[in-house]
């Protein structure tokens, strides 16, 4: 039997491809509030120190809960930063593509979200971690947020000096998540981030100048001349190297790990002495060429750490 209704509702065809498009496009945007190329980076640094810290491979669980919430950690700061920065996010050409700058995302929803992820990655840590991993989570989201994007950033040219003490807690968290404490072997490849961080910000703030300025960010490439930060990278690239090598010592790596370190630091002063060295021809701005030691700081410090988890499986 057929019925028939009257004035029957009409969907409009592709009207729920729409929806299901802009619900996408909903989940994409919350997605990019966690800046999942920097995530990226941080679990970098994060499963190898697992590996040293069992000298070997780690136990299942813990290894992946530990990257699990790390991760959501992360999210959680780089959200609630994206909400702190949005008004200097709209000004820069960098940044005026995240999701508070472009609107795709409201202040309270980025508020929210960062905050709900935070406190999912500490509680998820101290239940199927342990709370070492947890208060260490916790305390890299508060120093990201309260001291570096709220105090340091707008304040001072050495914001990122002190401000990427939180991008080495990823290091503290996975030794924590299997071991249940700190040692020194983790403070050293703290270090080793630590000393990274400025000259690997410099250099994309130098291609980055003009950005910075107009969003009033007193970085050290806004505030001083291309030779005083060229001179601040080799010296932090220099403490970054030899850092890296006290980790034989400290943690009895097998030979192949100092090896890599030296080779791996080797070609990271050439580079940053290369710069130097266009510098001094003369070159400023695009022809100085900044990004090309920042592209290689990545690759130094994704070598570094992947040298630290081959290395421990050999022990």
């Amino acid at each position: 039997m057929t019925v028939l209704t009257n004035n029957p509702t009409t969907v409009p065809a592709g009207a729920a491809t729409t929806a299901r498009r802009t619900a996408g496009e909903v989940v994409r945007a919350y997605v990019a509030l966690t800046k999942p190329r920097i995530i990226e980076l941080l679990l970098i640094t994060t499963l190898p120190v697992m590996f040293l810290a069992a000298r070997g491979l780690p136990d299942l669980w813990p290894a992946t809960w530990t990257m699990v919430f790390g991760t959501l950690s992360a999210g959680s700061a780089n959200a609630l930063n994206c909400y702190i920065d949005r008004d200097i996010d709209e000004v820069m050409r960098r940044t005026r593509r995240r999701p508070l700058a472009r609107h795709q995302v409201s202040p309270r929803g980025a508020l929210v979200f960062g905050v709900i992820l935070g406190a999912l990655s500490t509680f998820g840590l101290a239940l199927t971690v342990n709370w070492i991993a947890a208060w260490l989570s916790l305390a890299a989201i508060l120093f990201y947020v309260l001291v570096y994007s709220m105090i340091l950033k707008r304040r001072t040219s050495q914001n990122i000096v002190w401000g990427g003490i939180a991008g080495c807690m990823p290091v503290l968290i996975g030794w924590a998540g299997i071991t249940g404490e700190l040692a020194w072997a983790p403070l050293v490849l703290f270090g080793v981030v630590f000393f990274w961080t400025p000259p690997h910000t410099w250099t994309l703030a130098m291609r980055y100048r003009e950005d910075y300025a107009a969003a009033a960010v007193p970085m050290l490439p806004v505030v001083a001349s291309d030779r005083v930060v060229v001179r601040q990278v080799i010296a932090y690239t220099w403490a970054t190297v030899l850092c890296s090598l006290l980790l034989w010592p400290v943690a009895a790596t097998t030979p192949l790990y100092p090896a890599v370190a030296a080779a791996l630091g080797a070609a990271c002063l050439f580079e940053v002495y290369a710069l130097r060295r266009r510098l001094n021809a003369g070159k400023t701005g695009v022809d100085l060429r900044p990004m090309r030691f920042f592209h290689w700081s990545n690759i130094y410090l994704a070598l570094l750490f992947l040298a630290v988890a081959v290395d421990s499986l050999l022990v």
